[in-house]
């Protein structure tokens, strides 16, 4: 391999020396002067210098604190930084790969190397698509990015436009949800590196689907994370339920949040990803005038026209606030979508009638005598249950209303499952191992006919019969025993017996949790799949169901009856009947209705002879369109 001479940089404002340590070889590093410009540097992978990786669209941090050094080197180096006469070699803070974890040392990556075969993709936009989250070392057997390739077929035929990637940064040990990562421009080896990602996104572009990946910036894993060594990356002005807050507006906090913003760009740069989920961002606590989001915003929509396909950022939010989805222009932060576990939490309600924790809000519709339908509807009708009133849960208002004629509800995800309302449950039971098929039903429609943009979770599509249960393979062994006994200890509070809980470490715990795809050819799985198939196929051909105006939407009840139909404008109705005995239904609107989806079939529908009502079944579910070709039942 060609050895020549390759520019090293590292943040590290407090050391008073630093060395590069390059395949063995220690080279003293120079600061730079703070009035120098960020280094354009000779060619490292991608045409950036390592460490800084700085390229065009991302401007660097050109203050104080950055040390350099200029090595000859072949272009897959393995190098780390010593500081001030430490022995200890550590990783750098923005290595592009870490062959042997987090702990070991960094490895050069060159970019320009992989043979991309995707130049035709010009991207598709997020908004009102359907996208399927996954986890890829349960997503396959093999657990890898090769093996998740061998399955996107599967998602072709179902109908997906997108697929969201959870977390896949390093970690300690093989096998893990991706929270607990570290090195945010590194991808976990078990999985296949930097270029199984690169093969993964390649061949999603070939078939058409665009590919959004989770990334973790409000705290790092507790395992293997070096940053607090080279700098103020941390602040214990803040705190998050997951350990020390990122520093974003403190001393030294430009270097961190271009830290970040880096990071995010290289990943929609050199891995060509079309977009990233942003991990709980109510935990990125930041005190300055232009809030982190809002930056990270522009400088991806800056990316985007330079690239010249779309990019989105979608946000995880525990706020309920719209802001985040307002334009720039209108003071908002300007981002693509979030998350609206609202519209989860009333649609869990009404399937399930679950009422503890956080459902207690949405069961009894926030204490004023109505029911989880009436939430239901709330939700659909105006995206969030708490935006502005009270949440017992939480004992004090919650949220900001979202001005429905100006937003759009493609700004907002709608789900029934997700990585987390699966797996934060106790045995990681998924919402269909409690339900009757025809309820499971009724919620896939009320999510793809909604006016949001919608996501599956994996398997969701033809009801797995595998679990999806919390993991972890801590090398730590006080770090494993404190996670083990913190969930015993948490549902135990709940009333579980500690020996039902699974047990994170045990290898048997990700075995379990591994999708089984002979499941999707057999009954009663296929009859569910066809009915996913359907509904997607029927959201794109009938514009009424994948608007996202939410103002032309309207809902229709019976708490007590147990019946909802949801007006899609005059076009179309979506008919859903959740109790246990038949019901007639209200359509409204014109006559000549005709049903052109429906669970358990369309004959079991009965429509009256002027239109204006049908006849369900149990647990039936219709969706009726005022013309137009039939799409099938189950």
């Amino acid at each position: 391999m060609t050895r020549r001479p390759r520019r090293f940089a590292v943040w590290a404002p407090d050391a008073r020396r630093v060395e590069v340590v390059v395949d063995g070889e220690a080279v003293a590093m120079r600061r730079r002067p703070v009035a120098a410009p960020a280094p354009a540097g000779p060619a490292v992978g991608a045409g950036r210098a390592v460490g800084a990786v700085l390229g065009p669209g991302e401007p660097g941090d050109p203050g104080e604190g950055w040390w350099e050094a200029e090595v000859e080197c072949g272009p897959l180096a393995r190098y780390g930084f010593r500081l001030d006469g430490d022995e200890t070699v550590l990783p750098d803070p923005r290595s592009p790969r870490q062959p042997d974890g987090p702990d070991g040392p960094s490895q050069l990556v060159d970019h320009d190397a992989f043979g991309w075969t995707d130049t035709a993709w010009r991207g598709r936009p997020l908004p009102g698509a359907v996208v399927y989250e996954l986890h890829v070392g349960t997503f396959s057997a093999a657990g890898t990015f090769d093996g998740a390739v061998e399955r996107l077929d599967h998602l072709v035929e179902l109908g997906v436009d997108f697929v969201e990637l959870m977390p896949v940064c390093p970690v300690p040990g093989d096998r893990n949800w991706g929270y607990d990562g570290v090195s945010l421009w590194a991808v976990h080896e078990p999985l296949g590196g930097p270029d199984g990602l690169k093969r993964f996104v390649d061949a999603a572009h070939r078939r058409g689907l665009g590919v959004l990946l989770d990334v973790v910036h409000n705290h790092l894993g507790p395992s293997g994370n070096h940053l607090p060594r080279f700098g103020p990356y941390f602040t214990d002005r803040y705190a998050t339920p997951w350990g020390a807050a990122v520093n974003l507006d403190g001393p030294g906090s430009d270097a961190v949040r271009e830290y970040l913003i880096g990071s995010a760009l290289a990943w929609l740069r050199h891995y060509h990803l079309d977009g990233l989920r942003l991990d709980a961002v109510h935990a990125l606590a930041d005190g300055r005038a232009r809030h982190f989001l809002e930056e990270l915003s522009a400088r991806v929509d800056a990316l985007a026209v330079e690239l010249g396909r779309p990019l989105a950022l979608v946000a995880e939010s525990d706020l309920n606030d719209p802001r985040l989805v307002t334009g720039r222009e209108a003071g908002g932060f300007g981002l693509t979508a979030q998350w609206s576990d609202d519209f989860h939490h009333a649609l869990h309600a009404a399937l399930t009638g679950e009422r503890q924790g956080y459902y207690a809000d949405f069961a009894d519709y926030l204490g004023t005598g109505g029911g989880p339908l009436a939430s239901l509807a709330h939700t659909l009708t105006r995206v969030w249950l708490h935006d502005g009133r009270w949440s017992a849960f939480r004992g004090r208002t919650h949220g900001r209303p979202v001005e429905t004629g100006r937003i759009s509800g493609h700004r907002f995800l709608g789900y029934l499952q997700t990585h987390d309302q699966v797996g934060n449950r106790a045995l990681g039971d998924r919402i269909g191992a409690a339900l009757a098929p025809g309820l499971a039903a009724a919620g896939a429609a009320l999510v793809l006919t909604s006016p949001f943009t919608p996501m599956l979770f994996m398997g969701e599509e033809w009801g797995a019969g595998t679990p999806w249960q919390f993991f972890t393979a801590h090398t730590d062994p006080e770090l494993a025993e404190a996670v083990r006994r913190g969930r015993r200890r948490e549902f135990g509070a709940h009333g579980w017996d500690a020996g039902e809980i699974p047990d994170p470490q045990d290898e048997a715990t990700f075995l379990r949790s591994k999708l089984d795809w002979s499941e999707p050819g057999r009954e009663p799985h296929a009859a569910l799949l066809a009915w996913y198939r359907a509904l997607i196929r029927l959201r794109r051909r009938v514009p009424a169901l994948a608007d996202g105006d939410l103002t032309g939407v309207r809902v229709a009840f019976d708490e007590s009856e147990r019946w909802l139909v949801v007006h899609r404008g005059p076009g179309a109705r979506v008919a859903v009947n959740l109790a246990e005995e038949p019901r007639t239904v209200p359509l409204g609107g014109r006559a000549g209705w005709r049903v052109a989806a429906a669970w358990p079939g369309e004959e079991a529908v009965g429509l009256d002879a002027s239109g204006a009502s049908c006849r369900l079944p149990p647990h039936a579910t219709a969706v009726l369109t005022a013309g137009g070709p039939s799409m099938g039942s189950a």
